[in-house]
């Protein structure tokens, strides 16, 4: 039996102290490379020992799947937990929500299903109260069906189109896949969705169906609420935030760049460069933008500024800013509201080495490329497929900038999303040196110095630098010396890469090292 009734014989009965316990950080796996996709199967923990993800080849359907695999219920359990949650609904009152550890929250869960079910006068075996455990907490604490996607660090993105359709993720290694999970009843969605707009403060309803928010852990909600917006019912997208960026050699490891780019890039942002890195949808802007910033000097003073939480560093002497959508409406217009603009203008007051953008597409950029000409080194992100969009762009409303401004632009970091025998991935498609900027729209001088080939997926060095000729020229250095440091820290990043040093904590020792202490750096990994 399942479940068992005052009088009936018992198994020994649960100890004392709490039984639910969960590994909330597992180890994070290292994906098998299987040539064929066909061949993948594989599964790693998401919360242990209970929920796990399983990838592999659907041969019925022809496509790679995404399944979460959960503790099994049948009909009675199923029964049985719903009693139990709306019990614990009533039940919870204004002090759980301010227990702040996990354990705290676990016990608190744990006390009271054992005050139920001797109220209801049920007894279980330990197995099916650790599964009722383990629902509880995932619906109560996390996000219900989709909280063990929240734990994965492999998902970019999870993407629900409504009842009666699976939830698809973006998988960081293999891209879009659909999963087993789908919500099949529309109350039970809607409610879902209203639970996410409460996680971000906010307030989702038919007068109001439209939310977009930020989730405690800082992942970005999209969700529309009625079937008056999309036929299907709710909807949500979750773009996921990761508080460890991927560092520059696990870019390499991935192969979007190739260790010379990184040299090369390496050398620019030291010598404070100006640069934007642009691409499509989901090319993965922001994540390069922040791998780059790996390379600022450890001392440097930095201000990054954002609509969205997305930008994570290391560095001690790092200023993170976040807009605010206004409080309310007064007479003289929106209360409370703090946009990029206004935040840019406040940053270079705060004597900056280094201003980030997280996206520029508006005003916000006339302030930021002139505070690049007054000489503050400036990085930043642009949605544009090519630099002639970007320049355009740029050039006409609402952003109106003069040629000369846009001039102050160092150089461009093309990356997309492509793909390469048949998988999707995101390659850095070429860097481009701006030479000049036209008076006349479209009339750009540009350096190419290095391209991606999408035949043998190779990165090549085509061209000699003009940057490299004036940062010799505007620091006093040698062209001998660039081209050896180029060289050098070339050398450094493919030794990191063959020791298999992605963790982003030890890249940014070892650079903040060479910046000190370069000899003994480069010594220590026998370059020299």
């Amino acid at each position: 039996m399942l479940f068992h009734k005052k009088g009936e014989e018992l198994p020994p009965a649960p100890t004392p102290e709490v039984l639910f316990k969960v590994v909330t950080n597992p180890v994070v796996p290292a994906i098998p490379q299987v040539p064929e996709k066909q061949k993948i199967n594989f599964r790693y923990p998401l919360i242990e020992p209970y929920a796990y993800a399983h990838i592999y080849w659907d041969f019925q359907n022809n496509e790679l799947v995404y399944y979460i695999e959960e503790p099994s219920l049948d009909e009675s359990e199923r029964n049985l937990l719903r009693t139990i949650e709306k019990g614990i609904e009533e039940l919870i009152n204004i002090s759980f929500l301010n227990v702040k550890t996990a354990e705290a929250v676990i016990a608190y869960l744990e006390k009271n299903i054992k005050v139920l079910l001797a109220e209801l006068g049920i007894k279980v075996t330990e197995e099916l109260f650790l599964k009722i455990m383990y629902y509880v907490y995932r619906d109560f604490v996390g996000l219900n069906e989709i909280e063990p996607m929240m734990r994965d660090l492999f998902i970019e993105d999870i993407e629900c189109n409504g009842v009666n359709t699976p939830i698809y993720i973006v998988h960081r290694k293999y891209r879009n896949l659909r999963t087993n999970i789908v919500f099949k009843d529309i109350e039970r969605l809607t409610s879902f969705v209203e639970k996410l707009a409460q996680k971000c403060g906010k307030y989702i309803s038919y007068a109001n169906p439209l939310l977009d928010g930020i989730l405690p852990d800082k992942s970005r909600i999209n969700a529309t609420y009625s079937q008056e917006i999309s036929s299907r019912g709710p909807t949500l997208t979750i773009r996921r935030f990761f508080s460890e960026p991927w560092s520059p050699i696990k870019l390499m490891q991935v192969k979007t760049v190739s260790p010379e780019i990184l040299a090369y890039l390496w050398l620019m942002v030291e010598y404070e460069a100006n640069f934007v890195v642009i691409g499509g949808t989901g090319a993965g802007k922001t994540s390069f933008l922040n791998s780059m910033a790996f390379f600022i000097p450890p001392a440097a003073r930095i201000v990054s500024i954002e609509d969205t939480h997305e930008i994570n560093l290391l560095h001690e002497n790092w200023l993170p800013s976040v807009t605010r959508e206004a409080t309310g409406i007064g007479s003289e217009g929106k209360i409370g509201e703090v946009d990029l603009f206004t935040l840019l203008k406040e940053s270079f007051r705060q004597r900056p080495d280094y201003v980030i953008v997280g996206e520029i597409r508006g005003p916000e950029a006339y302030v930021l490329f002139q505070g690049a000409a007054s000489g503050h080194p400036v990085a930043c992100t642009m949605h544009a497929e090519d630099v002639e969009t970007m320049v355009r762009r740029l050039e006409t409303p609402p952003i109106s900038l003069p040629p000369s401004l846009v001039e102050t632009i160092d150089f461009v970091c093309v990356i997309s999303q492509v793909k390469v025998k048949g998988e999707e991935v995101r390659r850095l498609k070429s860097v481009i040196e701006i030479m000049k900027i036209g008076e006349t729209l479209g009339d750009i001088k540009t350096n190419t110095p290095f391209t991606w080939d999408p035949a043998s997926d190779t990165f090549f060095f085509k061209t000699e630098s003009v940057m490299f000729q004036k940062l010799a020229k505007e620091y006093g250095l040698s062209m001998d010396y660039l081209v050896k440091e180029f060289q050098l820290r070339t050398k450094l990043l493919m030794e990191m890469y063959r020791r298999n040093m992605v963790d982003h904590k030890s890249v940014q020792e070892i650079i903040n090292a060479y910046y000190k202490t370069p000899h003994q750096v480069l010594k220590k990994f026998g370059i020299i």
